[in-house]
């Protein structure tokens, strides 16, 4: 029989309308499938309920329909999982009213990326049912014949395999589908040899059908085997087989009845609405299967209902789909919208509630059936979420990265946005709103006017639609208050753009030196010393120049004001995706800013290293070039390499550039370092504001032990700073002050720290940060009563690498044994100190440390004091035995 005498054999019926209703609440969603299936099994259960009934409208769905991104995907994913087990099944979705019954649960992506054909829907609604452990006969037979008509020589156990149904739903298929061969033949008694041949099988089959004989009584009940048997074992036909399926469901005996409820998800993938063969298919399948419930997952709803498809699908229509009619839907869920809601087969899908947030985040990740994220953490992502699934998704994906990295999460790691990818909605776009769409790609984040620069157009309207696109998010209180989701701008940047308006690679040039110029000028633009705007453009501009290979342009001006203010907020942009980096300024230039800014959290030998691969790569321009050399020059003081740090000071000394007063003092500290006092003070005179004289004057003054004076020099540096909107060098300034004070008088250094912990606050200052918490511990020399805090202190300056602090903290312990007068703890620290000091620098701090005990120096002191050893060894004296003073008094 041909196909066309097929469709003509199964016509169909119709009968009654529904309505639909608009939803969120994922719950509601369990409840409106809870309520169509549970009227499924209850029609079906109905004697009168015929499988092979041709004519009675279709009631045996649900439809749910939603923009990308909504969480249709993990809805039927959801719903299959809960289907399969009440273990799966949140609590709140309470228990469903057919209990009892048997559901088998068999779900089916679409997706194009899945590569599902008809031939796979088949099959794997077949291979989920070998969960019975019985033979089909009426289908097998159908099957297998068209098997071998359509693959012949290719094994069904191999295609089983390759596919991976054989991995989900085991291998009894084809051995089911060989029995029901075998008894088939064995019933009309053909011989062996035959009896293995499909064709001669089917043949004998048909024949003893046509001619009603008692051997195959067991398959003569469906009435429409024989004639699809007869006919050409082609794709059309196939697509008919499901109504065998149902007749041998019809045919299990009470004790194995079971219910297949089988979601098709991603339909909108399965052809457009001009091409309808696959869809066609598709709906055969849910016709034919009247016994079977099916849940439809898409972008749209589907049209089943409407008579204009008549011709394109097979059935068609309000009387053959009653539950699909498009209703206007109620604005809210009332106890009447509620009422019979098992038969509204056709939803839109909304936000999730807060309560199915929670619902979903605490089922999504789960250890011995408990939440395996916390209510806190759920808590501030639901808030965050507005609803929307994929974040959500993302959000556990993020839960999961960070449980990698071997810590535990917290709240605030996500407090972060996941703005939805709606991949598909970018068809949408007018021209001009895609031209701004690759443009802002290019960008972090954005405003109207940025995005309307970086693309080069003279009016907004382009980028005001475009923002109201559900993929871009605001953010308010930004800098720039625009930015897209990250898969969207990736996927943009980085995919195989085969759209018409496609960008060429001297477009995407060409826009990344309009984005850079853009920032530019908004940098320009800013009022005043504006940091939050500097870093920004900085940040952007950065990324911009490395990945597209352009000049610096106002990205050395601005990178010259981000070291002004030694503030060291995190600069670099994220590492670009491919392994290889190119040599250029713009290169060399993150590098150098990343490493400065880096340098507050790793070890200062890491930031000698890569600083010196900047300085040698010889890539920027000769005043970057210079910063470069000055902040080595930093780091190899720090880590001991005086002799390295002074070669680099004195060639930016020498070069009179903007740094060179910075490089004057560090010739000043390293000559301090070295204990020539003298020299260093001399150097002070000639420093002047940008040399930072002031502070440099402290440093030299509190290793004579002039505290007075040198917090009255500190105190100066601070308000120079102040003066000069320099945050960082103000915030250094007073925690020296701070350490100090700690000297001479706990009392006042409480609210000295108090101050500088203020300073700090926003600021990345590594060594700042330690100095104060030194200056805690000489505060409280002499009533210290555990040194737990101090190891602790210890390890962490010598994770960082600084030299200086190291010593300090030795100096600080030296001056509270020696307030204790524990003269055996106070030699153990000097013997650590002079470990510390035998590279040269800071031996002076062991002749310090004989003062504060009035020890004798064990050798000739390499230092040269301003007013001589004696009078540094009296003052040194003299805070030990005031301390001793201040603390009987305190008793």
């Amino acid at each position: 029989m041909a196909g066309r005498d097929l469709r003509a054999l199964f016509s169909t019926n119709d009968r009654g309308l529904s309505t639909a209703e608009a939803f969120t609440n994922r719950q509601f969603q369990w409840e409106l499938v809870g309520a169509a299936l549970t009227e499924h099994l209850r029609r079906t259960a109905d004697p009168a309920f015929d499988a092979e009934d041709l004519e009675a409208p279709r009631d045996n769905l649900q439809v749910f329909h939603g923009v990308g991104g909504i969480g249709k995907t993990t809805l039927s994913r959801k719903l299959e999982a809960a289907l399969a087990g009440a273990e799966h099944r949140p609590a709140q979705w309470g228990e469903p009213t057919w209990s009892g019954e048997r559901i088998l649960p068999v779900r089916i992506d679409l997706a194009r990326s899945a590569g599902t054909d008809f031939e796979q829907v088949v099959l794997t609604i077949r291979a989920a049912l070998a969960e019975l452990g019985r033979p089909l006969p009426a289908f097998d037979l159908a099957l297998r014949r068209y098997w071998e008509q359509q693959h012949p020589g290719e094994p069904l156990e191999e295609y089983l395999r390759r596919g991976g149904l054989a991995g989900r739903f085991g291998k009894a298929m084809p051995q089911q589908m060989q029995s029901a061969l075998a008894d088939v033949a064995q019933a009309l008694l053909l011989p062996g040899s035959v009896g293995t041949a499909v064709g001669a099988v089917t043949g004998s089959l048909v024949r003893a059908l046509r001619e009603r004989r008692q051997t195959v009584r067991a398959l003569a009940g469906c009435a429409r085997l024989a004639d699809l048997l007869e006919a050409e074992p082609d794709l059309e036909t196939l697509s008919f087989y499901p109504h065998l399926l149902a007749w041998e469901l019809a045919q299990l005996p009470a004790d194995k009845k079971v219910t297949p409820v089988i979601l098709l998800d991603t339909f909108e993938d399965v052809g457009d609405r001009t091409h309808r063969d696959m869809e066609r298919l598709l709906q055969r399948v849910v016709w034919l299967m009247p016994n079977a419930f099916f849940v439809i997952t898409g972008r749209s709803r589907l049209q089943w209902a409407d008579s204009a498809l008549q011709g394109q699908l097979d059935y068609t229509g309000p009387a053959a789909w009653p539950g699909l009619v498009a209703h206007d839907m109620p604005a809210a869920r009332t106890t009447s919208a509620l009422a019979g809601r098992g038969r509204r087969r056709q939803v839109l899908i909304g936000d999730f509630s807060p309560e199915d947030c929670d619902d979903y985040l605490a089922r999504r990740l789960a250890r011995d059936g408990q939440p395996l994220i916390g209510d806190e953490i759920r808590r501030v992502i639901t808030d965050r979420s507005h609803g929307l699934p994929l974040y959500l998704d993302l959000s556990v994906m993020r839960f999961l990265e960070i449980r990698r990295t071997g810590r535990d999460p917290q709240p605030a790691d996500f407090e972060v946005d996941f703005p939805a990818l709606i991949a598909r909605t970018l068809s949408d776009l007018t021209p001009d709103e895609r031209h701004v769409l690759r443009s802002v790609a290019l960008l972090d984040a954005f405003d109207l006017a940025l995005a309307t620069r970086a693309a080069g157009m003279t009016h907004e309207a382009p980028a005001m639609r475009l923002i109201e696109r559900p993929f871009v998010r605001e953010q308010p209180f930004g800098l720039w208050p625009y930015h897209l989701h990250g898969l969207i701008r990736s996927t943009v940047r980085g995919a195989d753009d085969q759209a018409d308006d496609r960008w060429s690679p001297r477009d995407w040039q060409q826009a990344a030196e309009r984005a850079l110029e853009a920032l530019g000028t908004q940098w320009a633009a800013g009022s005043g010393r504006d940091r939050v705007l500097l870093v920004g453009c900085l940040r952007q501009g950065l990324a911009l120049a490395r990945d597209f290979r352009l000049d610096l342009d106002w990205l050395a001006s601005a990178a010259w004001s981000y070291v002004s203010d030694s503030v060291w907020e995190p600069i670099a942009p994220p590492a670009r995706p491919d392994a290889e980096r190119s040599e250029t300024a713009a290169d060399a230039l993150v590098e150098l800013l990343s490493a400065l800014a880096r340098r507050q959290h790793e070890h200062r030998t890491v930031t000698a290293d890569r600083l010196t691969t900047v300085v040698g790569a010889g890539l920027l321009p000769t005043d970057l070039h210079e910063m470069a050399v000055y902040y080595l020059a930093k780091a190899q003081r720090d880590i001991g390499r005086s002799d390295d740090s002074r070669q680099g000071m004195q060639l930016v000394a020498d070069g009179g550039g903007r740094l060179a007063p910075a490089a004057r003092r560090g010739l000043a500290h390293l000559a301090r370092l070295a204990g020539d006092f003298p020299t260093a003070y001399d150097v002070v005179q000639t420093l002047g504001w940008e040399g930072r004289h002031y502070r440099v004057e402290g440093d030299i003054l509190w290793p004579h032990g002039d505290m007075e004076r040198a917090a009255v020099a500190y105190e100066a540096a601070r308000d120079e700073a102040e003066q000069h909107n320099v945050a960082g060098e103000r915030a250094t300034s007073q925690a020296q002050r701070a350490f100090v004070l700690a000297f001479t008088d706990p009392d006042a250094a409480d609210d000295e720290l108090h101050l500088a912990e203020q300073l700090l606050t926003g600021l990345d200052l590594r060594a700042t940060t330690l100095t104060t918490k030194i200056a805690a511990l000489v505060r409280d020399a002499g009533a210290i009563s555990s040194l737990e805090p101090v190891r602790l202190l210890r390890a962490e300056i010598s994770n960082a690498g600084l030299a200086s602090a190291e010593a300090a903290l030795e100096l600080a312990l030296c001056f509270h044994h020696a307030v204790q007068n524990d003269y055996d703890k106070l030699s153990a620290a000097i013997s650590r100190l002079q470990n510390l000091t035998r590279g040269g620098d800071y031996t002076y701090y062991d002749d310090i440390a004989h003062f504060m005990a009035d020890r004798s120096l064990s050798g000739a002191s390499a230092a040269r004091w301003l007013d001589g050893e004696q009078p540094t060894r009296s003052r040194w004296r003299t805070l030990v035995t005031a301390r001793r003073e201040y603390l009987r008094n305190a008793r």
